[in-house]
């Protein structure tokens, strides 16, 4: 390679090295002049500056700040300061949460001390599902009177009724059910207490209590909605709020029986208890499951020996794999009974797992063995494991066998003979567990992990809202039952996470800087880069390991987990790193030295992160000015704030929630609302902003009143952001002609001040040397896209000095049309410096491939359209190889461990050579009868009449029909490229050997911006060089590195409560035979068995 470039002493070496592509050449290269290539990019730079300098008026602000250096402040932030400050906050604001679910737990136990069990109550109640409804004859149909419904902003909009709560109840469960009478009779004494909680604490959002029973009293009542089926699913006993509240933590193996009796429907029905079961569990819980018949086998068996941590992940793992079991052989129980006792035995005695409740589950559909040996050796007499027994089945032989082993073994026996049967019988096992905390009457309070509850609020917007819950148990007080310890139900409330961030405001962490939160088990709770949703078709859902991201796979630096450590710990303290911070949806990084600062939040399974950029993002600008002058700069026309910062708590009183930040603010400051409360030293900043940026909108306007749309037709915006969230704008052309009509708009949330970030031009041009402007191309995405790019962004940032500390006080720019720039572009590219006027070359030349390319490799002008947007490495790979190789960009790898990956449809066909048509027959007899039969079993036919539960049959019936035909997608780990220009290097040029010619390129480093002028030798063909591309890879990790990774006990924890035995514990109240109530459709079960 033949060439130049302005760099340091290490350039020889690259010339040596490049000299391999030096060889003789059958066909001279096309020459391309460099001074010719600076005299164009000189001249297309001057030009570009002269635009963007003049319609941003990014000088005039930066003087404007420079006059008023002399008054400024910069103080530096004391990380560990500002951390337990907001901490001490949040702890203050979660425990006014505590305090109303207390006053709740308080008045739902003693109302049912109060009440006396009838069970001929007759009591109408507000069915949320009924409420409002008529019949025919325009009467309000049963339990379904009229409840007045309105919107209300505090609840995301919906219809609800503050002064009173109304019931939900799942399909399965009758509505009057005399127990279900009793318990909602019983908890009309919370309405008062909802209604009192509220006006105590206006930022209280939905409080509920979820009976035992199964009703869900709400706070405020809404009007429910069922599924697209008609079907209620949401049950509020398997939600984690519930399960967490009611048990302890548990250690839990499940032994299931897949012996060749437990064919047909009896394995469908083992299926779902397992998968039920896990649905219990939470990520304090830990699991395995195993299988038996002849022998014992672990169905995965990576986790064969140990118990893995109960998160969403693992949860699902199972209940695939479960899905896949088959019934075949002999069963015989010993040998899994003792593998599991070993097993919960050895994490006991190695002080792992959930170290409180051990328990096995044990799924039949008999046991004939001789298992007392196993007990007398491995459980008695300590009981230390309980034993769960569910006989699979209407078959009462072995009833009595198996309901022995849970008698013996501290546990309950349920017989479980349909799919109706499970999720009841099933949260027995709760019951059990949660007797020791109830006998004791040890009111715990659970925080949950981070959930959006999408079943809640079914088709609603609010149901994308990640959340934690604040739950408490609530007892029976009655001391004729104390020693079967009975849980009434749990009570909670939801406190949305962006109510606690808003405790951590954005201003006070500079451009880069961010809040987030954790778990015990060091599972995000909340953090910027968390993203937990993903695209599906059009749709928008809840990734399946939404919760459970670990902090290590969103801090990936933290490559030895000593930030993960300390904050699981609770420690307070504080680490820095450096980072790569993935930018424009993982298109760009930048590079920064982030100070971590971290504390436990008191009184809850959280710690608090606050992440600080070295630099100006550890400085605090603090300027002075009167309110009189800033109010008057304030009411400017096209000023706005950042709508989603707190200036002023506008949500609390109703009368200020229709007033915007801005509003708020400016009633603050004349006095109109003096209840109003707000953030005084960021209004402080505001107002000291406003008046320093106040010249720009008569600076912008002049120019707009004088532009000369034939040489200036294309920029369309001017625009400036402030540190403290104030923005001000102005359009250069009519709002009908804006080609990019979503920016700084709501819906395109990259290019506004959010909660969790500043705006990406803002952020982009904090990191560019000051003065020198960044471009970016701006992709059109979605239907209103249209294709190819159309604008580009420009920005700068303005920074500030005092006493050595340098500031970004705001950035500036404009919004230009791409079509402006490549005009100038190629005007610019036909000039040159040749004393005569003729010019050797010119982009207009066939024989030149000329580019306009951004400091990340994106191209925004070049001679094809359909190239513009794309990146370079993809359109030229032989170029782009040389650019790597000679230091000018370098590639920088990243990580995405949230990442969701295609997994290829695979359609299991039943098809085979039609032997006869006979088989055709049979086989369609075989579907009509077992599948018909197996949604005819699945209901008691005593209670099949209720229109509830012939609902829950359609819906049933009509998902056991429903197929996927389209790849899949699932959570996974990728990796991907970025490349980076590297500025030192001005301009470089060389020769790459193409077989027969040898291609020529030139690049030019674009001055006061981020962009690069390269030149390439169009004639010589060097296609064979392969692409550079931008492809994401999926990291796929070898079975034995699988094994690992999924093993692996990542440290954690643990709750600080227990309640695993009591010693008044009724430990002979463990379950009773069910009834059985013949079905003539059991007559063809021995042909649809036969038939399977």
């Amino acid at each position: 390679m033949v060439g130049t470039w302005r760099m340091g002493p290490w350039a020889v070496p690259w010339m040596m090295l490049s000299f391999f592509f030096l060889l003789p050449s059958v066909r001279a290269q096309t020459k391309i002049p460099l001074e010719t290539v600076k005299s164009w990019a000189d001249a297309f730079g001057g030009e570009l500056y002269s635009i963007v300098t003049k319609y941003s008026g990014s000088l005039l602000l930066q003087k404007k700040y420079k006059d008023v250096e002399p008054t400024l402040k910069i103080k530096e932030v004391d990380g560990l300061e500002l951390v337990k400050k907001f901490s001490e906050q949040m702890e203050s604001m979660l425990r006014r949460k505590v305090e109303a679910v207390e006053r709740l737990v308080e008045a739902a136990e003693d109302a049912d001390l109060n009440h006396e069990y009838n069970s001929s109550l007759e009591f109408d109640y507000y069915n949320s599902l009924l409420i409002n409804e008529k019949d025919e004859n325009d009467n309000y149909v049963e339990l379904g009177d009229e409840f007045i419904l309105e919107p209300n902003e505090h609840f995301s909009n919906l219809l609800v009724n503050t002064t009173y709560s109304d019931i939900q109840l799942p399909t399965n469960v009758y509505n009057k059910d005399p127990d279900i009478l009793n318990g909602v009779y019983m908890s009309e004494a919370l309405n008062p207490i909802f209604v009192d909680n509220f006006e105590r604490d206006p930022t209280l959002t939905w409080q509920y209590f979820g009976s035992s029973t199964g009703f869900f009293r709400l706070y405020p009542g809404i009007k429910w909605l069922p599924d697209e089926n008609g079907v209620v699913s949401f049950d509020c006993r398997n939600r984690g709020w519930y399960i967490q509240a009611a048990t302890s933590p548990k250690d839990i193996v499940i032994i299931v029986d897949v012996s060749g009796s437990m064919k047909g429907l009896r394995m469908t029905i083992a299926k779902h208890t397992i998968a039920t079961i896990l649905d219990t569990l939470g990520e304090n819980d830990f699991v395995n499951i195993i299988a038996y018949n002849d022998y014992v086998h672990f169905v995965e068996p990576c986790f064969k020996g140990i118990l893995v941590q109960a998160d969403r992940d693992n949860r699902e793992h199972f209940k695939q794999l479960v899905d896949e079991l088959q019934a075949k052989g002999v069963g015989t129980v010993n040998k899994a009974l003792t593998e599991s006792f070993k097993i919960l035995r050895e994490f006991r005695d190695a002080g792992q797992g959930g170290l409180c409740n051990q328990a096995i589950m044990l799924i039949t559909d008999g046991a004939v063995e001789d298992y007392e040996a196993v007990f007398e050796k491995y459980n008695w007499p300590d009981r230390k494991v309980r034993v769960f027994t569910y006989l699979i089945g209407r078959e009462v032989t072995f009833a009595p066998n198996v309901k022995w082993i849970a008698c013996n073994n501290k546990g309950y026996y349920t017989q479980i003979s349909t799919l109706a049967d499970v999720q009841e019988n099933v949260m027995e096992y709760l019951h059990v567990l949660s007797r020791p905390m109830v006998i004791n009457h040890d009111h715990d309070i659970i925080w949950t992990e981070a959930y959006m509850d999408s079943a809640l609020f079914a088709s609603q917007a609010q149901s994308l809202l990640l959340m934690t819950t604040v739950a408490m148990p609530v007892f029976s007080k009655k001391n004729e039952t104390r020693s079967h310890g009975i849980l009434l139900g749990v009570v909670g409330s939801d406190v949305p996470l962006r109510e606690l961030l808003k405790l951590a405001p954005r201003y006070k962490l500079g451009v880069h800087g961010y809040a987030f939160l954790n778990t015990n088990n060091g599972y995000i709770l909340s953090h910027p880069d968390l993203r937990p949703l993903y695209k599906e078709g059009k749709k928008l859902k809840p990734k399946p390991n939404y919760n459970s991201v670990d902090l290590s796979e969103v801090e990936w630096e933290d490559r030895d987990e000593i930030l993960r450590t300390a904050m699981i710990n609770g420690e307070t303290g504080y680490l820095s790193m450096d980072v790569k911070v993935p930018m424009d949806k993982g298109k760009r990084v930048l590079f920064l030295t982030n100070d971590y600062f971290f504390t436990d939040i008191s009184g809850t399974p959280f710690s608090l992160g606050v992440v600080l950029s070295r630099g100006h993002g550890e400085y605090i600008m603090l300027g002075n000015t009167s309110v009189e002058e800033g109010l008057h700069d304030l009411l400017q026309p096209d000023l706005f704030l950042a709508n989603e910062w707190i200036y002023c708590i506008t949500d609390i009183d109703p009368d200020h929630r229709k007033l915007s930040q801005l509003e708020a603010v400016i009633r603050f400051l004349t006095g109109e609302e003096p209840d109003l409360e707000c953030d005084e030293e960021l209004v402080q900043e505001l107002l000291f902003d406003a008046v320093v940026t106040a010249p720009m909108e008569a600076y912008w306007t002049t120019l707009a009143l004088n532009m000369s749309m034939e040489t200036e037709a294309g920029v369309e915006m001017a625009f400036l952001g402030t540190r403290a969230g104030l923005m001000r704008n102005v359009l250069y052309v009519g709002s009908e002609k804006i080609s990019n009509r979503i920016f700084l708009t709501q819906k395109d949330k990259e290019s506004i001040f959010t909660m969790d970030h500043f705006p990406l031009w803002y952020r982009r041009a904090a990191e560019h040397p000051p003065g020198s402007f960044i471009y970016s191309i701006a992709w059109q995405e979605g239907p209103e896209g249209g294709g190819l790019p159309k604008v580009v962004t420009v920005s700068t940032a303005v920074a500030v000095a005092v006493d050595g500390k340098m500031g970004i006080a705001a950035a500036v720019g404009v919004q230009i049309k791409l079509e402006l720039l490549q005009h100038k572009f190629w005007m610019a590219t036909q000039q040159c410096s040749a004393l005569d006027g003729a010019c050797p070359l010119s982009c207009q030349d066939d024989i030149l491939n000329c580019f306009l390319i951004d400091n990340n490799g994106f191209i925004l002008i070049s001679k094809r359209p359909s190239e513009i947007g794309k990146f370079f490495g993809a359109v030229d790979g032989s170029v782009m190889t040389q650019l790597i190789n000679m230091g000018m960009f370098r590639r920088v790898t990243m990580h995405d461990y949230q990442a969701m990956c295609k997994v290829p449809y695979h359609h299991h066909s039943g098809a085979r050579p039609l032997l006869s048509p006979i088989y055709a027959f049979l086989a369609t007899v075989k579907w009509l009868i077992s599948d018909f039969l197996i949604f005819l079993l699945e209901f008691n036919v005593s209670s099949f009449w209720h229109s509830d539960n012939l609902a829950d049959a359609k819906a049933v019936f009509h998902h056991s029909h429903k197929h996927k035909k389209h790849d899949t997608l699932q959570p996974c780990d990728t990796e991907y490229p970025v490349f980076v220009y590297e500025p030192a290097i001005k301009e470089t040029n060389g020769l790459i050997e193409c077989g027969d010619c040898q291609k020529m390129f030139v690049v030019q480093q674009i001055a006061s911006s981020n962009l690069l002028l390269l030149i390439t030798d169009a004639t010589c063909d060097c296609s064979f060089f392969p692409p550079v591309l931008l492809d994401v890879k999926e990291v796929k990790y070898n079975a034995s590195v699988k094994c690992e990774r999924m093993r692996s006990q990542k440290l954690r924890r643990r709750p600080d409560t227990c309640h695993a035995f009591h010693p008044e514990e009724n430990a002979q109240d463990c379950g009773g035979t069910a009834e059985v109530s013949i079905s003539p459709m059991l007559l063809l079960l021995p042909l649809a068995l036969l038939l399977q």
